[in-house]
């Protein structure tokens, strides 16, 4: 598939790696320009370019920037994907560590729903509480005792189902975690986030997740 990966940060990187490996065309981008992705683009043979190219005519796209950072994206980015592009959200709200306070989540919004938002476009809600190093050096085949599962949230079925089949191929199960709205089961502090573990144990930390987001992943008045 032709993907776009806009963020070329730990999670960014390391899928870049991971998804040229696996034989995809992957054009990336960060906010500094082409130019400092030399290093990454001999590495793996992905295609730097600027962040408002690297979603044209891409049937995934990946946004893994800052949550703050999400409403500082080229305008219309989405507008030259494929009709049927999925769009891979993979942030987090740290307001206190990064992002400052955004209102509209501390007043009950999920994240993915606010980067949707901004984005104009139906997001899919996966890598968020994946170790990067992990996307490395945990693939497993299906089957594999060590294989770990991902929580994978969306409103768009066919998009969910992209982007599950893409983590399958990337060496991981996968878990509905429901419509976008319920994304909050893996929101930070959540008993999922950062979980390395199965389809059945994955599924019942997102069971036990509760909505009251924790004091310290809350912005401060």
């Amino acid at each position: 598939m032709r993907i776009g990966i806009i963020g070329a940060g730990n999670i960014g990187g390391n899928l870049t790696r991971r998804l040229t490996a696996l034989g995809h065309e992957v054009y990336v981008a960060n906010s500094r320009g082409p130019h400092t992705l030399t290093a990454l683009a001999e590495e793996t043979g992905a295609t730097p370019v600027r962040a408002e190219e690297a979603a044209r005519g891409a049937e995934v796209v990946v946004v893994a920037v800052p949550l703050k950072n999400v409403p500082d994206l080229p305008p219309g980015l989405l507008d030259e994907a494929a009709g049927n592009v999925a769009v891979i959200d993979t942030g987090n709200y740290y307001p206190r560590e990064r992002d400052g306070r955004i209102a509209e989540i501390e007043e009950g919004l999920t994240e993915s729903r606010w980067t949707e938002r901004h984005l104009g476009h139906p997001v899919v809600k996966a890598f968020n509480g994946t170790y990067a190093q992990d996307i490395l050096d945990r693939p497993r085949p299906g089957g594999h005792p060590e294989r770990i599962a991902l929580p994978v949230a969306g409103d768009d079925e066919a998009a969910k189902k992209t982007v599950r089949d893409l983590i399958g191929e990337l060496g991981f199960d996968t878990v509905d975690a429901g419509g976008l709205d319920d994304s909050w089961r893996q929101q930070p502090g959540t008993p999922v986030y950062g979980l390395r573990a199965g389809v059945e144990e994955v599924a019942r930390a997102l069971a036990e997740a509760s909505p009251e987001r924790p004091g310290e992943f809350r912005g401060q008045r």
